[in-house]
C-alpha cells in the first residue's frame, strides 16, 4: 500500500488480489482535514475504483488508483 500526502488530504492507493479472478484490483482511501489528530476523517473510503478492470499486476493496480486518486482531488 502506497500513502501520500496532497495538500490537507492524504491518500493511500493499493493493488490487492482479486479472489474471485486471477489479477488485481485497484483501491482508494482519500483521508480529509480532521480537528482530532488522533481520528483520520475518510472523505473517500477504502474502495475498488476501476471496477471493470483487473490488472496483470500489483503495480500496475496501484498506478490506477493513484490516478484515479488525483482525478478526485481535483473535483
Amino acid at each position: 500500500m502506497a500513502q501520500e500526502t496532497i495538500g490537507e488530504f492524504d491518500i493511500e492507493y493499493s493493488g490487492i488480489r482479486l479472489a474471485d479472478v486471477e489479477g488485481w484490483g485497484a483501491y482508494v482511501t482519500i483521508y480529509g482535514p480532521s480537528h482530532n489528530p488522533m481520528h483520520r476523517n475518510e472523505v473517500f473510503p477504502h474502495q475498488r475504483v476501476a471496477v471493470e478492470t483487473v490488472f496483470p499486476t500489483e503495480h500496475a493496480a496501484e498506478e490506477e488508483a493513484r490516478k484515479i486518486a488525483m482525478t478526485l482531488l481535483k473535483h
